[in-house]
């Protein structure tokens, strides 16, 4: 028998159950629907879905047995355990405080330990926000908070629907978005990173998604010394967050 990959407080099953969660207003990171079920229930509760801007997905009944095995009546919710916000209203207010935004954009990074490794960084050296895209990247969990020692709790997480826009949000209120990768010649210690500033870091598998680095206003790279071509994406965010801090307070 497969084990469910969750506790029980990461996720609700039960239609009822579900639609009464997003009624209350619960934060929901996803809606798993099992493929072919059909009921009233079901279809009412993706006419509440209809209104709503929660991720759903498709998915056989054999990966819905993966997360559990209970009466689950086709619907199984993943609920965060934070309380997402709104990036629109956390850039003004920053600069109401006169200070310059530090922004993190994180580009399909999927393991949830490096999502609260980053958020445990990004605490501890001033990150006002991060950004994380709605689909394709770790959300947060309870595994998440836990990673980052409860950072993820203290620092604004902002689910964007899409990072393009974000991105074109970002330059036209005057922030700078650079881009970590190995394709520049662009040295971190190099790269006046003093001002208003957005970083934006990519799986370790594929790095900044192309669409998004042709967008940066600048790119930046650590540079290596040894034989294995990157660092752990965590690792890799925490010194960037260092040289932008060593800048600023110099």
């Amino acid at each position: 028998m497969d084990k469910p990959n969750k506790t029980s407080t990461d996720y609700i099953f039960g239609i009822r159950a579900i639609i009464e969660a997003i009624e209350a207003n619960r934060t929901i990171n996803k809606i798993l629907i099992q493929t072919g079920v059909k009921s009233d229930l079901m279809t009412e509760l993706k006419d509440v879905l209809r209104n709503e801007k929660i991720i759903t997905q498709q998915v056989p009944s054999q990966k819905m047995d993966r997360v559990t095995r209970k009466n689950h009546q086709g619907a199984i919710a993943f609920i965060s355990p934070i309380e997402y916000q709104p990036l629109d209203q956390i850039i003004p207010l920053i600069y109401d405080k006169g200070e310059a935004p530090f922004i993190y954009i994180l580009d399909r990074i999927t393991d949830v330990r490096n999502l609260g490794s980053i958020a445990r960084s990004a605490e501890c050296n001033g990150v006002h926000a991060i950004v994380l895209p709605s689909r394709g990247s770790a959300l947060v969990t309870a595994d998440a908070v836990k990673t980052s020692a409860g950072a993820l709790n203290k620092i604004p997480i902002c689910i964007e629907h899409n990072l393009k826009d974000t991105i074109q949000y970002l330059k036209d209120y005057g922030v700078s978005v650079v881009g970590c990768t190995e394709k520049t010649e662009n040295l971190l210690s190099k790269t006046p990173l003093k001002e208003a500033i957005a970083i934006i870091m990519g799986s370790e598998e594929n790095g900044v998604s192309s669409e998004y680095l042709k967008m940066c206003d600048n790119k930046v790279k650590i540079p290596m010394y040894g034989t294995i071509e990157s660092l752990n994406v965590a690792v890799s965010a925490s010194i960037v967050m260092y040289e932008v801090n060593r800048q600023r307070h110099a």
